[in-house]
């Protein structure tokens, strides 16, 4: 009992310290969001071409003898000025864009301003790699992002989208703009469907007589909601706006890649890369490292990123969560050694 008590007790300033900490949290991000509006960020270019040229040098360097080298350093010296006199060997460019996206299609402020920059610089000839990772999110945020990809296609840029995990539901939405679709073998491919949940707590609440009131002009401003009760007119309705937005998806992914039996891959399933390959869902089995090795041997790459400063409150904010989190994961194995 004695044990059990203590447990108890060690258990209870455990839960407050934690949540003492999570108040904290919550205040500096809080202040962080406040001020989200007014942030400014910074655009990198990094020359990919360069860094693998100068990684291949200092590998050669380090399996040369001192014979060797030297012969090598004149030969580099001879190739550096023969290079720099001749203009003629300037390459195409291709420009490398990341796309990680979550259920809001958060990154979507950040990709606009990364091919709002990329329009600005390419050429016709130049081309445009987007490594897109996404399990799909809301319609808007990934329409949106669609829409950006397709602002290089209106411009005549050639784009090819690499996917080496997933690009389902909004995140193939995606995808399915590009002039060409690589997939990594076991990326997860597909999910051209719609889903919305949400719990309704009416019936709780009329266990504790607390009325809720909701008032609307126009018959379906709420066809679902959480608080009041849901009519069979308001479910149906909402099953239609599902079934319309499943259309108008399946009528986009219809008109990008006109080669797929778009009844037969809009059932909201998945698929795996190659069996999306013999669905013509994607055009070739490739990772995102492969295409941007062989691409760096005809091509000067360049990888685009603009990134969002980020104010000290959000810095701090990163750094205690990420602690909270390391204590919980220490706390959950001591309970469980405790408990053996």
């Amino acid at each position: 009992m004695e044990f059990l008590y203590e447990y108890g007790l060690f258990l209870a300033k455990t839960v407050t310290f934690i949540l003492a900490i999570a108040l904290v949290i919550g205040l500096i991000l809080g202040s962080a969001s406040r001020n989200r509006s007014h942030r400014k960020g910074e655009l990198h270019i990094d020359n990919l071409s360069e860094e693998r040229a100068h990684d291949e040098e200092d590998i050669q360097r380090l399996l040369l003898s001192k014979d060797e080298l030297k012969a090598f350093e004149k030969q580099q010296k001879k190739e550096a000025k023969k290079k720099k006199s001749d203009e003629a060997d300037k390459k195409n460019k291709l420009f490398l864009l990341d796309f990680n996206g979550d259920v809001d299609a958060s990154q979507v402020e950040t990709f606009r301003e990364e091919i709002s920059t990329v329009l600005t610089m390419a050429k016709e000839q130049d081309e445009v790699l987007v490594r897109l990772e996404s399990p799909g999110g809301v319609v808007h945020g990934y329409g949106l992002a669609a829409s950006q990809l397709d602002r290089l296609r209106q411009a005549g840029i050639k784009t090819t989208v690499a996917v080496d995990k997933v690009a389902a539901s909004g995140g193939y939405m995606m995808a399915c703009v590009a002039d060409t679709i690589i997939a990594a073998p076991f990326a997860i491919i597909g999910s051209i469907g719609v889903v919305a949940e949400l719990p309704n707590i009416n019936r709780l609440l009329k266990r504790f007589d607390v009325d809720i009131e909701q008032h609307t002009a126009g018959n379906f401003k709420r066809t679902l909601t959480v608080l009041g009760k849901n009519t069979e007119e308001g479910r149906q309705k909402f099953k239609q706006e599902l079934a319309e937005t499943h259309q108008l998806f399946k009528s986009f992914v219809a008109e990008h890649r006109d080669t797929v039996d778009i009844e037969a891959v809009s059932t909201g399933e998945h698929w795996y890369g190659t069996q999306a390959k013999d669905l013509n869902l994607v055009d070739k089995i490739q990772t995102s490292d492969d295409f941007v090795l062989a691409a760096l041997k005809e091509y000067d790459v360049y990888k685009v990123e603009y990134k969002i400063r980020q104010h000290i409150a959000e810095k701090l904010g990163l750094a205690a969560e990420a602690s909270l989190s390391r204590l919980l994961g220490r706390l959950s194995t001591w309970s469980v050694t405790k408990t053996k």
